[in-house]
């Protein structure tokens, strides 16, 4: 199951100060689950589907990424690193990696999605999106951002509403199919949040999609939460 799309980036740079003590001496994307560390069980998500090259976003502690993924050779992955020294947000690898010719991958590695990536990159190009974002289901939707959506574009983002005011119960899984117009958005910037810099942006101009996947969803961020996915992630 080889998808066209060869090139991930991974946002693996937060410090994870809700999981403390578990991330005082370790990056939170290299905690322990399921024998494995989180971002493994990303890179498995990705293997799946033949996607080989990764760019590791990293900040926190970051060679101790460096240490334990290397060159991604003994991982099956061709592995290499965009090194945040001071915080650029979740845009920062835009701001600090050339400009890709091809469409690529990124996501959150603090998420877990069972995502069938073949729908969702059939979706992104039908669509002729510059980004589509991969969404999952809530019930709750006051602890998250939720989507406005005509169909399958956004148009809008609701932060936090109360579940009987959300305009629906989707949300950013935290996985998105992006096009090399995005690095233009955030040009000439020191920090940018896809969130607030780059999405909006992309609503107002009608190029950006989203693409529902009933797969499992975990957000690892809270230790209820990282104890959930530890017990319940099963990948397909």
């Amino acid at each position: 199951m080889n998808l066209p799309i060869k090139k991930a980036i991974i946002l693996a740079g937060g410090e994870g100060t809700r999981l403390h003590p578990l991330t005082y001496n370790i990056p939170k994307s290299l905690i322990p689950m399921q024998g494995k560390t989180l971002t493994e069980l990303v890179l498995d998500i990705l293997k799946k589907y033949g996607v080989k090259d990764i760019i590791l976003s990293v900040g926190y502690l970051y060679k101790k990424m460096q240490d334990h993924f290397g060159d991604g050779k003994k991982f099956g992955f061709n592995i290499s690193y965009c090194i945040e020294k001071k915080p650029k947000g979740t845009a920062g690898p835009l701001i600090l990696l050339p400009k890709f010719k091809e469409t690529f991958l990124m996501m959150n590695g603090d998420n877990l999605f069972d995502v069938d990536f073949e729908k969702f990159y059939k979706t992104h190009k039908d669509n002729k999106a510059i980004a589509t974002i991969a969404l999952t289901e809530v019930e709750d939707t006051s602890q998250y951002g939720v989507v406005k959506l005509e169909g399958q574009k956004i148009i809008g983002f609701v932060e936090k509403p109360k579940p009987a005011q959300a305009p629906s119960h989707f949300i950013s899984s935290g996985y998105y199919i992006l096009e090399p117009e995005v690095f233009n958005l955030v040009k000439n910037k020191e920090f940018a949040m896809l969130e607030k810099d780059v999405f909006p942006q992309l609503a107002e101009q009608g190029k950006l999609f989203g693409y529902y996947d009933p797969g499992q969803w975990f957000d690892t961020g809270t230790p209820e939460r990282y104890e959930q996915a530890n017990k319940e992630w099963q990948l397909k």
